[in-house]
């Protein structure tokens, strides 16, 4: 029963990203025609005006959300599973701030960054939120849901605010705000050519790491008893999540929310297995931010909001919810 269950929302999740990718290249503030699109992604011609609306911003913006989507959600539900923590997200937990912080360094020290360094400025900042998170989640006073949540929101607040500052000071305010409003509209092609395959990588190995996540599940004691050792399981999971989350803050900024809400509905889905949770995770992750940005721009066309508002408009509310029914079991 279980099986079936799993095939069919599998099934389910890979059709509704391909019906909304489709919508989204379709649609926008430039009407164009599936035959339009067609030619656009099989029969290509730059002289063409809608074809290379399609080609040159529409492609590269809708592929850059599906591959964010599922590296948040992915991030998102290995982190809840190496801290047991149900409201683990990289967004929540500071990991996406620090990114961010170190992001707001390359723009000063690097005004011309290729988008190799500015991902490496990224990563470096998203390892040492991680390593701060590790070792909060890991030490046997602070185990408790509600201090690693909070001990997360004190360092993500304290990152933001130093960026603020330092984007002040350096008179990059304008610079910074592009970064985090232009969200995947500001994705290209060349950014896609660089980043694009760490992502995919990163994607590849949250999928094999998903059997050995399920080895957490049992309890560090029990794994230990087995003759597994546990350390190694964190160790690659943290890197993926370091991989995951930073590459996506250095392609659209800090999109929070899409790595706390899918893995949930996810597992209401298909049970607690992590090995079928994970690749159902990733598809619907990838179709919430494909449609969150769709909405963003057809809602009041050529106007456009940015995409992290409407998932916070459902992410807000779902944090709570969860939050309150934390409280209520503990």
């Amino acid at each position: 029963m279980m099986n079936k269950k799993f095939g069919f929302s599998l099934v389910i999740s890979l059709i509704l990203l391909a019906i909304l990718m489709v919508v989204s290249i379709r649609y926008g503030a430039a009407q164009t025609t599936m035959k339009t699109v067609y030619h656009a992604v099989f029969d290509y011609h730059a002289s063409q005006l809608q074809q290379a609306v399609i080609h040159e911003i529409r492609l590269p913006r809708v592929l850059g959300a599906a591959l964010i989507g599922a590296s948040l959600a992915g991030s998102g539900l290995i982190m809840q599973e190496l801290t047991q923590n149900p409201l683990a997200d990289s967004g929540l937990l500071g990991i996406n701030a620090g990114a961010g912080f170190m992001l707001t360094i390359s723009f000063i020290v690097l005004p011309k960054a290729t988008p190799q360094q500015t991902a490496i400025f990224a990563l470096i900042g998203a390892a040492l939120s991680a390593c701060l998170i590790l070792a909060i989640s890991m030490a046997k006073k602070t185990q408790k849901t509600a201090t690693v949540v909070l001990a997360g929101m004190a360092i993500s607040s304290c990152l933001v605010a130093l960026s603020e500052g330092l984007s002040l000071m350096t008179q990059l305010k304008r610079d910074l705000a592009f970064w985090h409003f232009g969200g995947v509209a500001a994705i290209t092609w060349t950014q896609l050519t660089h980043l694009g395959p760490w992502l995919i990588g990163g994607l590849i190995a949250s999928l094999c790491l998903a059997p050995q996540l399920r080895l957490l599940q049992l309890g560090d004691e029990l794994v230990l008893s087995l003759g597994r050792k546990t350390s190694v399981v964190r160790l690659l999971g943290f890197i993926c999540v370091i991989i995951l989350a930073g590459i996506s803050v250095a392609l659209v900024g800090s999109v929070a929310f899409v790595g706390l809400m899918v893995p949930h509905i996810t597992r209401y889905l298909v049970g607690y297995d992590v090995r079928k949770v994970m690749p159902v995770t990733l598809l619907l992750g990838a179709s919430l931010v494909v449609a969150a940005d769709l909405i963003s721009r057809t809602i009041n066309p050529p106007q456009e909001i940015p995409f992290g508002i409407m998932i916070a408009l459902i992410g807000v509310p779902f944090f709570i919810y969860l939050a309150r029914k934390g409280a209520s079991q503990a």
